[in-house]
């Protein structure tokens, strides 16, 4: 896949960002090399390695998962909020 003006601009579009315009060759570079990097890993040999392999032995360690109940745990977040009304936080509106 090559990186161009176009396909920069469909992705400034698609992201919601603004490229200025002397950037634009920069960042048709960049794009590029980050490319070219992930091409390179398709040159690997994977067909001998199952589909769940991991490099750790056993799996994904996890922490057994024990429920909390207290009644002060949300009176300790409430104290470090700016402000709190009825133990909810108070927040801007961000909808218009």
């Amino acid at each position: 896949m090559k990186i161009d003006n176009d396909l920069l601009s469909k992705l400034e579009k698609l992201s919601h960002l603004y490229i200025a315009d002397e950037k634009r060759d920069e960042i048709v570079s960049q794009l590029s090399d980050i490319l070219a990097y992930v091409e390179n890993l398709s040159e690997l040999d994977t067909s001998s390695l199952d589909s769940y392999f991991s490099t750790l032995d056993g799996g994904t360690p996890l922490r057994e998962d024990k429920p909390v109940s207290s009644k002060e745990i949300s009176q300790k977040i409430l104290k470090n909020a700016p402000e709190v009304e009825d133990n909810f936080f108070i927040v801007p509106a961000i909808i218009e």
